[in-house]
């Protein structure tokens, strides 16, 4: 009588549960470790500096070009008020 191959060989039989992985059997799916027996085992890439673009900043901040500009319009009033005050 020819039987079939179990479904899941690597379950225990009636445990119901996973065996280890190293009683799983080795067939056509399983994979063999392969180890040189000169060299190197892994090359590891070391984290180099990455650039990226600049950030652009303003040269002043806003709030300064606002106290600039509050700044020229006072020193504008001061000069129309001097000049009104000489041609009267």
């Amino acid at each position: 009588v020819l039987r079939a191959p179990p479904l899941r060989p690597w379950l225990s039989a009636g445990m119901g549960h996973a065996a280890s992985p190293a009683a799983m059997p080795e067939g056509k799916g399983a994979f063999r470790e392969v180890l040189p027996k000169q060299g190197q085992l892994s090359v590891e890439d070391t984290a180099g500096m990455v650039l990226c673009k600049p950030k652009v900043l303003p040269l002043k901040s806003v709030s300064l070009e606002k106290l600039e500009q509050l700044q020229r319009a006072a020193m504008e009033k001061q000069r129309q008020s001097d000049v009104d005050a000489n041609v009267e």
